[in-house]
């Protein structure tokens, strides 16, 4: 074994029986930097030229191999040598190049594995190219060489979708060719020595495996409904079913339209938004505060929301005792909680010993006592403020006082409730968003005497739930209802003026929401909302502009689509617009003298982002969102605004 030779600050190698293992040390992820391309540049040139080295093992340190290009890059001017010039350079050598997969392979860490003669990686390697989800395509071969491996149809729902796939299914797809259940590096040295001497495997020459058109055609058609508009999606489709072109024909189309996207709005709007997740995590006061340990969480309430939290408890390893009014309720909300493991089993996402496992950690009880060995309890009891005090009380009484209490709340005030406890500054807010096992969002509720490892915890907690945690402070609905609020209500002030339900929610899908929002209010029910409103009726300040649209539809029996009628009519289940609701809103107009006018698309849109926009502008003055970066994650995680368009403050520019 020779000494090891550092070829740039991030490269280093070493030569080891006749084969050239180099080293990639780029943390945290082993980005492809310039000095890493540098350096695997001269590294290539080293095996190369000298007679000393038969073969290449590519591998990193840490536990990525590489998590990709780095994106502090885009918008510079390129360094040489590019990425597709060291790609090149691989797939070229005349000795075989083995990858060495020891962590996730994402992006340009595939396109680099995708160029080398053999790949092999450990049980646990990811591969993907996920770049859809940053608004631009693979731009180092990726949708050329990808396709050559394993064909147009999966490399089109990989690339397309920005799906990762684990080592088992990387393998049996053909885009690895083994998998070390022993060490990774000796493994790969191995299968370089076998490979000297052969015929080596360059993946950029393979004929593109024919597939049946249609199938294509229905993958493509598929994807592209997903992508609403988006240009990368459909851009990733268009390279990848023309890859069965002259490879560097593929190549420089791939390249150039890599280069166009990077620059778009698209693109700029999710670079945003992914480092929105990074900055979320940083949350002032909190440096150096370690959480307190939590191994079980109590739930109290196993209705839909709890048995929610349970799932996504479960599912992260923690034990959990679930807390309802009875026996009863509380037998239901654990067949609840099962039904929702068992779906999760049938759709493969648990096999049968993780069922078992997470079945195993759960119990339930009628009983506040049984609380008692929690180190978190969440209530997620109805949200009436007596209620959830009288709950904290009782739990005052037989939890730990080191154990933290979080509430669940939507609106009420949390300072009410910690207030009412004998330990205020174990109390946060833990508001899930339905349905809690699959929503990612979890906005963690900062009160006023919140302790800092208190906090720390619930952050913590969110992690392991594998949650995007955005802190708020104490407001009614915090940062995201609190905007919904303010959306809500320029929406239906629209109306009045002269929109009509239909043509706003065609405007909010053609922006790109998933759904409009008069669609989501019939499918989510009308009369918990309309509760709320009667009951701040009494304290509503009666010089503001206040909508009765709503209150009348509910009056009338149109509760949404469970009552067959709400904002629409839902004959044989299908959405329609009915005469009935336009009427509605014709008499409240009249009613106050409001001259309907039209409204174009863009004005729609207008005025509801400018509603978003102007209240997270009001959230940040008075210290509720930390960065206005905070406020686009809740509302583009938690109510369907585009991540592509990066939202509401950012695209207020």
């Amino acid at each position: 074994m020779s000494e090891p030779r550092a070829f740039s600050a991030t490269v280093s190698a070493i030569v080891q029986d006749g084969t050239l293992v180099v080293t990639i040390d780029n943390p945290p992820v082993n980005a492809t930097s310039a000095d890493v391309r540098s350096g695997l540049q001269q590294a290539l040139a080293h095996a190369e030229q000298n007679a000393d080295v038969t073969a290449v093992v590519l591998t990193s340190a840490g536990r990525t191999f590489i998590g990709g290009a780095d994106i502090k890059e885009f918008g510079k001017p390129a360094v040489e040598p590019t990425l597709p010039a060291v790609i090149e350079m691989i797939e070229a050598l005349s000795k075989p190049v083995v990858a060495a997969l020891n962590g996730a392979a994402l992006g340009g860490g595939l396109e680099v594995a995708l160029a080398c003669h053999h790949r092999i990686a450990s049980p646990t390697a990811q591969v993907g190219l996920p770049e859809v989800k940053l608004g631009i395509v693979p731009g180092a071969g990726g949708t050329q060489r990808l396709p050559r491996l394993i064909g147009i149809p999966a490399a089109l729902d990989l690339i397309a979708s920005g799906r990762l796939v684990k080592a088992g299914e990387a393998l049996a797809l053909g885009v690895i060719d083994a998998v070390a259940e022993g060490d990774l590096v000796d493994a790969a040295i191995a299968a370089a020595s076998g490979l000297v001497g052969r015929p080596l495997r360059r993946t950029g020459p393979l004929t593109v495996a024919a597939a049946d058109p249609a199938e294509i055609e229905k993958t493509a058609a598929k994807i592209l409904a997903k992508a609403r508009g988006q240009k990368a999606p459909a851009e990733a489709v268009r390279l990848v079913t023309s890859a069965s072109r002259p490879l560097q024909d593929g190549l420089a189309d791939e390249r150039s339209t890599f280069l166009a996207l990077r620059d778009s709005d698209e693109a700029k709007a999710l670079r945003h938004v992914f480092f929105a997740e990074r900055e979320a995590s940083k949350v002032d006061g909190l440096d150096g505060v370690k959480p307190r340990p939590v191994t079980t969480i109590g739930i109290c309430g196993l209705g839909l929301m709890g048995s929610g939290i349970a799932v996504a408890a479960l599912g992260a390893g923690y034990s959990v005792i679930g807390l309802d009014q009875t026996e009863d309720a509380a037998d239901k909300g654990r067949e609840r909680i099962l039904g929702l493991l068992q779906r999760n089993l049938a759709t493969g996402r648990l096999d049968q010993a993780g069922f078992d496992a997470q079945a195993s950690r759960l119990s339930v009880t009628a009983s506040d006592a049984d609380l008692e060995p929690c180190d978190l309890v969440i209530e997620a009891v109805f949200d009436d403020l007596a209620v959830k005090t009288n709950l904290f009380r009782r739990l005052d009484a037989v939890i730990r006082p080191d154990a933290i209490l979080a509430t669940n709340t939507s609106y009420l005030n949390p300072d009410e409730i910690a207030a009412a406890t004998a330990h205020p500054e174990r109390v946060l807010g833990l508001h899930f968003f339905s349905p809690a096992h699959v929503m990612r969002l979890l906005e963690v509720v900062r009160c006023a005497a919140t302790a800092p490892d208190v906090l720390a915890t619930g952050l913590a907690v969110a992690k392991a739930l594998r949650k995007l945690a955005v802190v708020t402070g104490v407001t009614e609905g915090f940062i995201g209802n609190r905007i919904f609020s303010a959306y809500r209500r320029e929406a239906e002030f629209l109306l009045e003026d002269g929109a009509l339900p239909h043509e706003i929610d065609a405007a909010l899908e053609d922006y790109g929401f998933p759904m409009g929002l008069f669609a989501v209010y019939d499918m989510a029910g009308l009369e918990i909302a309309w509760a709320r409103r009667k009951r701040q009726a009494a304290t509503r300040d009666p010089s503001e502009r206040y909508v009765e649209i709503a209150d009348r539809l509910c009056e009338a029996g149109r509760l949404g689509q469970k009552s067959g009628r709400g904002w629409y009519a839902y004959p044989d289940g299908k959405r329609t617009v009915d005469p009935q609701v336009t009427a509605i809103i014709e008499a409240c107009r009249a009613e106050k003298g409001i001259a309907p006018r039209s409204f174009s698309v863009a004005e729609i849109e207008q005025r509801l982002l400018k509603a978003m926009a102007d209240e997270g502008s009001a959230l940040l003055a008075e210290g509720i969102a930390a960065r206005p970066g905070d406020i686009d994650l809740v509302m583009i995680n938690g109510y369907g605004f585009p991540a592509h368009k990066g939202g509401p403050m950012f695209a207020k520019g």
